[in-house]
Formats: structure tokens, C-alpha cells, sequence
């Protein structure tokens, strides 16, 4: 019969032997096979007392210190609580593998999983909105369509502030002329023309502000159309 111990268990045993080799009895001149003997003896009595000594539920660490050196015990000592190490079990096969992680590997490990979640989560949304296109749209003439019916509101919008803004730039302008007028005559713009002067300026700079949010609406609107009936086409080659 072949005593066959798992390898973490044997590694222990062949440290601690090492460790003791010096202090096993040589014996006398011509005894090697009876040195030899003894190595294997105490060998196996270690490897055997590694494995029964320990309770059915008992833990066996295994670490390495900060020399390199490998150590096997029941406790871990407090220094090297931050430390990876390996738990075994009574029969010494390995039960847990607990990788410490500096700070700066934690960050890069972090950033490196935030983005694959992201990478991951791009493909998924990009699977997803494939779908939609081929379930909703038969043809890109329906794409242009949808595209049209969504810009209707925003047009409207824009139509309006445009005529405000047209309106609001003749009256400034108006106002302006006036006041150049007291100014060519060397008298003095009353102080009723400054406040509608400012009231005027700053109306139209209101509405030029306000044009601005329609516009990059209709900017995102056409781009995201032309993106989705580019994506229709290349998925069906319907054009």
C-alpha cells in the first residue's frame, strides 16, 4: 500500500525536516542505510502527527513571512494578519486561498473591474438596442419618418423663439437708434431710455439662451437617427 499525503502537508513536513536534519543521529561509520532509516522515521511520524493531532474542525494556515520563509500553524501571528495566506483543512488540501491586496493593488483591481463591468455593460445595452431597431423599423423610410415626427415639437419651439428673438432685436435696435440720436446731439440718453435699453439687452440675451437648449436637442435628435438607420442598415442591409 502507497501512503499518499496531499502536498501541502508534505511541503510541512519536508520544511520541518530540514529544519531537524542536523539533529538526527548519524550513526556509526558505515550506518547510512540506518541514517537513512531515521529520516524516513521521523518523516513519517511528522507527516502522520501533522494529519491526527489535528481536531476534525481544526484550521491549518499556511504564510509566508517577510524573509521568504514558509510557515504552517493554526494561528496566523498579528503581523501577518494582512498578509495572503492559505487555509487548509485536517487532511491538508486547501479550503480557502485569501490573496491580501496592497492598497495600490486593490485601486488598480477596482479600476480594472469597474471597467469590465462598464465594457460588459456596453455590449449588453448595444444587444439590447439591436433588438429594438429590427422589432420596430421594416425599412429605413420608417426610421426617417420617426425622425421627422420627433422634430416636429422641437421646430415648433424653435420657430417661436426665433420670432421672439426677431422681435426682441428690432426693439433693442430701435431703442439704440434713439439713444444715438440724444447722442449726435450732444444731450444727455435719458435715464427712462438706459433702464428700456438694459431691459431690451437683456431680454435678448434671454431668448438666446433659450434657443440653445432646442438646438442641441435637435443636434442629439438627427445624430442619434442617423446612427440608428447606419446601425438598421448594417444589421439587415435594408436601405
Amino acid at each position: 500500500m502507497v501512503l499518499k499525503m496531499p502536498d501541502e502537508i508534505t511541503d510541512y513536513a519536508n520544511i520541518q525536516l530540514t529544519n531537524q536534519g542536523t539533529n538526527l543521529p548519524a550513526g556509526p561509520p558505515g550506518s547510512r542505510g540506518k541514517t537513512a532509516g531515521y529520516r524516513f522515521g521521523f518523516f513519517l511520524a511528522l507527516l502522520v502527527g501533522i494529519t491526527f493531532s489535528l481536531p476534525a474542525t481544526a484550521r491549518l494556515y499556511k504564510w509566508v513571512d517577510n524573509e521568504g520563509v514558509t510557515h504552517y500553524d493554526e494561528v496566523v501571528p498579528p503581523e501577518y494578519a494582512n498578509k495572503s495566506r492559505v487555509e487548509l483543512n485536517k487532511d491538508g488540501r486547501v479550503v480557502k486561498d485569501q490573496e491580501i491586496l496592497t492598497p495600490a493593488q486593490r485601486e488598480a483591481k477596482d479600476q480594472a473591474d469597474a471597467r469590465k463591468r462598464a465594457e460588459e455593460q456596453l455590449v449588453t445595452d448595444q444587444q439590447r438596442h439591436d433588438k429594438t431597431l429590427i422589432n420596430t423599423y421594416s425599412n429605413t423610410q420608417e426610421i426617417d419618418l420617426a425622425r421627422q415626427r420627433s422634430l416636429q415639437q422641437i421646430d415648433a419651439r424653435i420657430n417661436v423663439i426665433s420670432t421672439s428673438l426677431k422681435s426682441a432685436s428690432n426693439d433693442l435696435a430701435g431703442l439704440q437708434n434713439e439713444a444715438d440720436g440724444y447722442t449726435k446731439r450732444n444731450r444727455e440718453i435719458p435715464g427712462s431710455l438706459q433702464t428700456d435699453l438694459q431691459h431690451a439687452q437683456a431680454r435678448l440675451d434671454k431668448l438666446n439662451k433659450d434657443m440653445e437648449k432646442p438646438q442641441a436637442d435637435k443636434a442629439s435628435i438627427e445624430a442619434r437617427y442617423a446612427a440608428d438607420k447606419a446601425r438598421y442598415i448594417e444589421l439587415t442591409g435594408k436601405k
